[in-house]
C-alpha cells in the first residue's frame, strides 16, 4: 500500500466523536456542614500545640495542632475557647473561659501556658481536664494570655449582670408580696362586712318608725 492511500485509510478511521452527555443516576444535594460556629464572631486566631494531662499515666500527651479560637457569642456576648485539630477539623479543646481559670507558665517554657478546665465539652461529652498549649515562640504566647485574659473579664462581667437582674426580680417579687400582704389587712373581714349592714338595717329601720310616729 503505498503512502497516500495508507493515509487516506487513517483519515477514513478517524472519525470525530460526537459531544456524549450522560445524566447522573442519583442527584446528591447540597449538604450544609454546622460547624456551630455560625453564631459568634472570632476575637482572636493563633496556631498551636495543645496537650492535656493523663493522670492515670502521669505525663502530658498530645491533643492535637491547629489553630485555637476565641469566640464571642452574638447575642449573649459570652466568650468560649475552641480548637481543631488540622486536616480532620476534630474539636480537641471546647470551653467557656469562666473566672476561676487562671493561666500558668509551663515549667521550664516561656511559649507555654497550662490552666484547669471544669468541664471541656469534647466528642459531646465535658470532661474535667488540665491542658497546655505551646506556641511557635513567647510573643505569640504572650497575645493568647492577653486575649484569654480580656475573654475572662468580659464573661464575669456578664456573670455579674445575669446576677444582679436575678437579685433585682427577686426584690419586686418580695415587694409585690409585701404589698398583697399589705392590702389583705387593710381590707375588712367578712364578718365585720356583714356586722356593718346589719347596723345600717337597723338605724334605718329605726328612722323610719321615727319619721311614722
Amino acid at each position: 500500500m503505498s503512502e497516500a492511500e495508507n493515509k487516506h485509510t487513517q483519515q477514513e478511521e478517524t472519525v470525530d466523536s460526537p459531544d456524549v452527555h450522560f445524566e447522573p443516576v442519583v442527584k446528591l444535594k447540597d449538604v450544609v456542614v454546622k460547624t456551630h460556629e455560625e453564631d459568634e464572631d472570632p476575637i482572636f486566631k493563633m496556631r498551636a500545640k495543645l496537650f492535656r494531662f493523663d493522670t492515670e499515666a502521669n505525663e502530658w500527651k498530645e491533643r492535637g495542632t491547629g489553630d485555637v479560637k476565641l469566640l464571642k457569642h452574638k447575642e449573649t456576648g459570652k466568650v468560649r475557647l475552641l480548637m481543631r485539630r488540622d486536616k480532620t477539623l476534630k474539636v480537641c479543646a471546647n470551653h467557656y473561659i469562666t473566672t476561676d481559670m487562671v493561666l500558668s507558665p509551663n515549667v521550664g517554657s516561656d511559649r507555654s501556658w497550662v490552666w484547669n478546665v471544669a468541664a471541656d465539652l469534647v466528642d459531646d461529652e465535658a470532661e474535667r481536664q488540665l491542658l497546655a498549649i505551646r506556641f511557635a515562640n513567647s510573643e505569640n504566647a504572650n497575645k493568647f494570655k492577653d486575649a484569654f485574659e480580656d475573654a475572662r473579664e468580659v464573661n464575669k462581667k456578664l456573670a455579674s449582670g445575669s446576677k444582679d437582674k436575678v437579685i433585682e426580680k427577686k426584690d419586686e417579687e418580695e415587694k409585690k408580696d409585701e404589698e398583697k400582704e399589705e392590702d389583705t389587712k387593710n381590707e375588712p373581714e367578712s364578718g365585720d362586712k356583714d356586722k356593718s349592714a346589719e347596723s345600717g338595717d337597723k338605724e334605718g329601720e329605726k328612722t323610719d318608725a321615727e319619721k311614722k310616729d
